[in-house]
């Protein structure tokens, strides 16, 4: 690709760094900006320094936060008596855009994956285990939402046998076959967990 500018070809360079953007979309976002005004520029570059000088982790569940401890965390209407287990911060995002639960949550920081070098103490396990430790009889149910994958249940399946002799209920979300999809393009797990899954339609 050829540039106008080794500025801007500095540019693109930085901007293509980022998850998803490709080449031509980073030449489109900055030329974009050289059409703006330089305080336009400046903010955004201010706003990106502040965002990675002054964010903190929850003390508590390890998620993003302004403070000490987040939101969440802190929040008076929130339900203690539960702990949703979560891989890392967009999964907090993803449910709390639901407005389903109102529960806590817990970041791992990513599952176990001996094959990528990740075992239990790099993950904020013994933090979890702890914190349920710590808080009895106030936390009552752990609810693991990691991916499902091999790597998930493995992670799943740890935290269900250090749990086991707290005497905590430990539950996963259910899996299975998404709202508008067909059955014969569903995989065989999902497709089986669904039906290990399904739901009495019998009951009021």
């Amino acid at each position: 690709m050829q540039f106008p500018s080794k500025l801007v070809e500095e540019a693109v360079d930085q901007i293509s760094r980022l998850p998803g953007i490709g080449k031509k979309t980073a030449l489109r976002l900055v030329l974009h900006f050289l059409k703006q005004d330089k305080e336009y520029a400046s903010s955004i570059s201010q706003a990106i320094t502040k965002l990675r000088n002054e964010i903190q982790y929850c003390k508590q569940c390890f998620d993003i936060s302004d403070g000490e401890i987040c939101r969440i965390c802190s929040g008076i209407k929130r339900d203690h008596s539960m702990i949703c287990v979560v891989e890392d911060s967009p999964d907090v995002i993803a449910i709390e855009n639901t407005n389903q639960y109102q529960g806590l949550y817990h970041v791992l920081g990513g599952v176990i994956s001996p094959i990528d070098g990740i075992g239990p103490s790099e993950l904020k396990l013994n933090e979890l285990f702890q914190r349920v430790e710590h808080n009895q009889p106030e936390v009552e149910e752990v609810i693991l939402a990691l991916s499902p994958t091999m790597e998930g249940d493995t992670t799943s399946f740890y935290i269900t046998k250090k749990l086991k002799p707290l005497g905590i209920r430990v539950t996963t979300i259910a899996r299975g076959i998404p709202i508008g999809g067909e059955l014969e393009y569903a995989d065989e797990i999902t497709l089986g967990r669904s039906i290990m899954t399904r739901s009495d339609l019998s009951e009021d």
